[in-house]
């Protein structure tokens, strides 16, 4: 966790990212422990708690920032292309995070993300972060 902390400027309610699987090179993939007791099921439905889309994109867009675990830079999420979200994710659930980036230019990044509940797969897309320094 201090790892994710270091390169995350995110922090409990918004850090979507509990812990990292592996990483190598191009590639990282990540965990998020769905709990009852997340705010956003207050609302997101009573009776029928589902994890909101746009937290899971969000998720992935942080295990996507690091990718290069750079403390000293900022991974500041910048676009979202081909979001599908094909299953929904339920407290009591483990979203993994499967990142690999497909494209460098400059200070960005492009990636190919899936986040996945067991084997299947929950949501997809394809992402572009920047690296920001920190002040």
């Amino acid at each position: 966790m201090d790892e994710i902390m270091n390169v995350l400027p995110h922090r409990y309610p918004f850090l979507m990212v509990d812990g990292v699987i592996s990483k190598s090179g191009k590639k990282v993939v990540t965990f998020k422990n769905v709990t009852y007791n997340e705010p956003q099921f207050q609302g997101h439905f009573p009776g029928n708690p589902i994890m909101p889309g746009v937290l899971i994109l969000e998720g992935m867009a942080q295990s996507a920032g690091l990718i290069m675990l750079q403390p000293k830079k900022i991974p500041l999420f910048i676009g979202a292309d081909k979001v599908r979200f094909k299953k929904p994710v339920k407290p009591g659930d483990r979203i993994t995070y499967e990142i690999e980036i497909v494209g460098e230019r400059f200070s960005m990044i492009t990636v190919n993300a899936k986040a996945k509940v067991g084997d299947e797969v929950c949501a997809s897309a394809t992402l572009i972060l920047g690296m920001k320094d920190k002040i």
